[in-house]
């Protein structure tokens, strides 16, 4: 974990009114716990950029390096495309994301990782083509070059992905057959059909080999898991290791697809078997002073 960057914490609150808003008779402490459970998350996977938790007006925000605020839950009730198209914090930390292998397409309404705040990635990874270009850096992969984006550590989530997995291509056809050649990773382009950027815009993302089954408007249900089946549970785990969501694992499937999104694993890994008989923290690894210190700012925020 990198925590050589610790958040300022110089930003004001009045504790009376967060005691109020946040009251037991208030909002539900479910709530709050995947509330605190969520600001942590961001916190741990963002520790460059996220420097603040902000309360006012009814509201929490995360606070980014540049000052910029995000709102965590703007209380909008949304539609699946809603959610997509202007997602907060919430939206995109909803669906926990199953760290088992499956060879099943998700119910169409289960889709974790493809809700993406561009808030967020704009901050971390570039807000236009040119400030993303400057953040590329050149992968071998095979016999090709391929650029990824070198903030938030992406770059070397891929690389420690590859080492692990070129080698065991070497003996496992099956991995070999998925991994070569890759279709591709930077490409700035929106989401077809949609005015969203793609994650390819942002080069944190790798597509596999294609095949006709890969993506969820070429093939049915049937088609897209026998192509599911064929990934091996070492291919994919060793991606999910380095923090890449896999698209197999989305009701609107796009089972090539690999993508860098530390935030939505670590809620996995971390909080998909939550008790609330813990603390709400159970689960990180809260020996580590930065985490420390994010558990203490969301605690003294959010009492």
């Amino acid at each position: 974990m990198n925590s050589s960057v610790v958040p300022s914490y110089s930003v004001s609150f009045d504790k009376t009114f967060i005691s109020s808003l946040y009251n037991e008779d208030n909002v539900n402490s479910d709530y709050k716990t995947v509330m605190k459970q969520d600001l942590l998350i961001l916190m741990i996977a963002y520790p460059q950029y996220i420097q603040d938790i902000l309360c006012e007006n009814d509201n929490v925000y995360i606070v980014m390096k540049s000052g910029a605020k995000f709102i965590y839950d703007d209380k909008k009730n949304k539609s699946s495309e809603e959610k997509l198209s202007n997602p907060d914090l919430q939206d995109m930390l909803e669906d926990i994301y199953p760290l088992n292998k499956t060879n099943e397409i998700m119910s169409k309404d289960f889709n974790p990782g493809r809700i993406r705040h561009y808030g967020l990635l704009n901050e971390v990874y570039g807000s236009s083509k040119s400030s993303v270009e400057k953040n590329l850096c050149s992968l071998k992969y095979g016999y090709t070059n391929y650029q990824f984006n070198k903030q938030n550590n992406a770059n070397i989530a891929l690389e420690n992905t590859l080492k692990e997995l070129v080698p065991l291509s070497k003996n496992n056809d099956k991995i070999a057959a998925i991994l070569y050649p890759a279709s591709g990773t930077y490409n700035y382009r929106v989401i077809s059909g949609t005015g969203r950027l793609s994650p390819h815009a942002y080069g944190i993302t790798i597509d596999l080999k294609s095949d006709k089954r890969d993506y969820w408007k070429w093939a049915s249900k049937e088609q897209g898991e026998s192509r599911i089946r064929e990934y091996p549970e070492e291919l994919v785990s060793a991606f999910e290791k380095n923090n890449f969501v896999w698209g197999g694992k989305w009701g609107y499937f796009d089972i090539l697809h690999f993508e860098y999104r530390p935030e939505i694993i670590l809620k996995a890994r971390y909080f998909s078997q939550h008790d609330n008989d813990n603390n709400w923290f159970a689960g990180v690894p809260s020996e580590d002073s930065y985490v420390k210190e994010c558990i203490s700012l969301i605690d003294s925020k959010i009492p």
